[in-house]
C-alpha cells in the first residue's frame, strides 16, 4: 500500500514507520491518523518482529496540524466526540500493538507527538529531543494523554508535566522512566536497530505472548479510563476557554482566558 503521510520499510524482520511531514514537523493530520493506523495494520500482518517509529526531518511530532486544530472551532458535539475517539484509537492501537515497539525520537515531540513517543515499549531519544503535553496552555483537556501517563510514571510527576504544560528535555525523561536510552543523533536508527536486534533474538513467541500479557494486565483499567477521557477532551471544546486559547495559539499572542 502508498501511503502520502507516513513511509513503511522493511529491512529483514524490522519494519519502520518514518511520519513524513517534514515540512510540517510531523504534525498529526487526521490523514496522517489514517495512514498511521493502516500502516500499524500492514506491519501487525507482515512477517517483521519489530518495529522502529520515528519522524522524517528535524522533528518527531509536532503535536495537532494547524489546520486541523483551526477545524476543531467549527466542529459539533457529535464531530468533536469522533474525533476523540479516533484520536484514541490511534494511541491505543500503538499502546496495545502485539509486536515489540521502539521510537526514536529524532527531535521535538509535542502534545499528541509525546503521547506517540512514549507509547511504544521503548523510547529511545537525542540529547535535543524536547516533550510536553501543552494542552492546558491552549484551552485543552489532556485527558486522553492523561491516561497512559498515569501508567508510565508517578502520579506527582504526571500532575507536574500535565498541569504545568512545560516543555521538558530529554534526560528529564530519562530520569523520570518515560524515555529509555538517550542516543547520539547520527547513532539513532542504528541503536534502534540494535536493540531491535537484541529482541529478536528471543523467542518470537514468547514476545508476542509476553505483549499480550502486558496488554491484558493494562485493558480493563483502560477500558475503565479511556471513555471519561474521551468526553473530557470532547467537552472542554464546547467552553470559551477552548476557542479563545485555539484563536490565540493561531494569531501567536497571549490568551485572554475568561474567568473561572
Amino acid at each position: 500500500m502508498t501511503y502520502k503521510n507516513v513511509q513503511l520499510t522493511y529491512d529483514a524482520n524490522i519494519a519502520t514507520i518514518t511520519l513524513n511531514r517534514p515540512d510540517k514537523r510531523n504534525a498529526i493530520s487526521f490523514d496522517l491518523i489514517d495512514d498511521l493506523r493502516h500502516a500499524l495494520d500492514e506491519v501487525e500482518k507482515s512477517p517483521a518482529l519489530v518495529l522502529i517509529l520515528t519522524g522524517a526531518g528535524k522533528a518527531f511530532c509536532a503535536g495537532l496540524d494547524l489546520e486541523n486544530l483551526k477545524a476543531l472551532l467549527g466542529n459539533s458535539a457529535e464531530q468533536n466526540l469522533k474525533d476523540a475517539h479516533t484520536m484514541v484509537g490511534l494511541f491505543r492501537t500503538l499502546y496495545e500493538f502485539p509486536k515489540v515497539t521502539i521510537a526514536a525520537v529524532n527531535g521535538p515531540a509535542m502534545a499528541g507527538g509525546t503521547g506517540l513517543a512514549l507509547l511504544c515499549d521503548f523510547t529511545l531519544a537525542i540529547p535535543e529531543a524536547t516533550f510536553g503535553y501543552t494542552e492546558v496552555r491552549i484551552g485543552f483537556v489532556p485527558a486522553i494523554v492523561a491516561t497512559f501517563l498515569l501508567r508510565q510514571t508517578s502520579e506527582k510527576q504526571a500532575r507536574d508535566l500535565l498541569l504545568t504544560g512545560r516543555i521538558f528535555k530529554a534526560d528529564e525523561a530519562y530520569r523520570i522512566g518515560l524515555v529509555n536510552e538517550i542516543v547520539l543523533p547520527d547513532m539513532l536508527l542504528e541503536r534502534a536497530r540494535s536493540l531491535a536486534a537484541q529482541l529478536m533474538e528471543n523467542s518470537p513467541a514468547s514476545l508476542r505472548l509476553t505483549k499480550r500479557l502486558l496488554t491484558a494486565h493494562a485493558r480493563a483499567e483502560l477500558d475503565m479510563h479511556i471513555e471519561a477521557a474521551v468526553r473530557e477532551n470532547a467537552g472542554i471544546r464546547g467552553t470559551p476557554d477552548f476557542r479563545e486559547g485555539i484563536t490565540s495559539f493561531l494569531e501567536k499572542r497571549k490568551p485572554r482566558w475568561s474567568s473561572p
